[in-house]
């Protein structure tokens, strides 16, 4: 046997004993990389602190207390003080616990209206890559006439129409990524209608639903999983601005990042941590779901693959 058969057959066992999926060898990756680490322990910190937050808040988010109310005047909002970490917020219920609890919330609001845009979008986009032809061209534009309006613009009218809830929030929110979903997914999909496996299974006889659902759907998916850990990022950073703008949850003493930073706009003179935690709060989460997301689509990029 020769030396090249020799190294040919070689890394065949090799490939053999150790070879991976695709997606696999993207997941091996992406956490080879520092900047995924990081994203991934503050989304970690973040789902762990949300999901634990009303067990381990010191006292109730929702109840105000009279040592917290005796302190407060027009011109001062108490501090740190024996009992309450971060002391008081405008209304004299404990800060620090809301920051907590907050982050449920916040979780509950990004993840929502992230599920609602990828559902929509992966309806639309998946009808547009299945069909194409007339229902591609008619589901395509109406994609069009949305990304021609700018996000946050968008989620500001769908927000004035409804009345000010948590869900209304969630809606507008959503309604931003589902043009993103739709294209991505749909570009996905016409990529695959030209596949070998694709062109194969057409000319075998199989049925466009099974070709649609096991062959082109599981291999357009990919993308949209990535986008959407960066569209958490940015609903998050959304639904903040919705309710700077008043546009939010109407129930004032909810425990939410954004309708907390909100509520504080007026206090910055006063009391400016009320605003500033909750800040830096929504700035770190939206950067580890960044980090995250990044570290996976470059993982998944044809082109960075040796």
């Amino acid at each position: 046997m020769s030396i090249l058969s020799t190294r040919r057959a070689d890394r065949i066992d090799a490939l053999a004993e150790g070879g991976t999926s695709l997606a696999m060898d993207a997941l091996r990756r992406t956490f080879r990389s520092p900047v995924a680490i990081v994203g991934l322990v503050i989304v970690s910190l973040f789902v762990v602190l949300a999901a634990i937050a009303p067990f381990v808040a010191p006292k109730d988010p929702y109840v105000p207390y009279p040592e917290l109310q005796a302190e407060l005047t027009p011109s001062h909002i108490p501090g740190p003080m024996p009992g309450f970490l971060l002391g008081s917020d405008q209304n004299g219920y404990d800060f620090f616990s809301r920051l907590l609890v907050g982050a449920q919330q916040t979780l509950f609001v990004g993840v929502f209206a992230t599920l609602i845009g990828v559902a929509i979008g992966m309806i639309i986009g998946g009808l547009a890559g299945a069909f194409g032809g007339w229902v591609d061209a008619v589901l395509m534009r109406l994609t069009d006439i949305m990304l021609s309006i700018p996000s946050l613009l968008l989620a500001i009218s769908i927000a004035a129409l409804l009345p000010g809830s948590q869900w209304t929030v969630i809606i507008a929110v959503a309604m931003i990524g589902v043009p993103v979903f739709a294209r991505l997914l749909r570009g996905s999909m016409m990529a695959q209608r030209n596949s070998d496996h694709v062109l194969a299974a057409t000319a075998l006889g199989v049925k466009r639903r099974t070709i649609v659902f096991r062959h082109m759907l599981p291999n357009s998916i990919g993308p949209v999983i990535v986008q959407a850990t960066l569209t958490l990022a940015t609903a998050i950073i959304d639904a903040a601005a919705l309710s700077f703008l008043g546009l939010g949850d109407s129930d004032w003493r909810r425990a939410e990042w954004g309708l907390m930073l909100g509520n504080a706009q007026d206090l910055l003179a006063v009391k400016p941590s009320l605003a500033f935690y909750p800040a830096i709060a929504i700035i770190v989460v939206a950067l580890g779901f960044t980090l995250l997301g990044e570290s996976m689509r470059e993982s998944l990029d044809p082109k960075n693959r040796r």
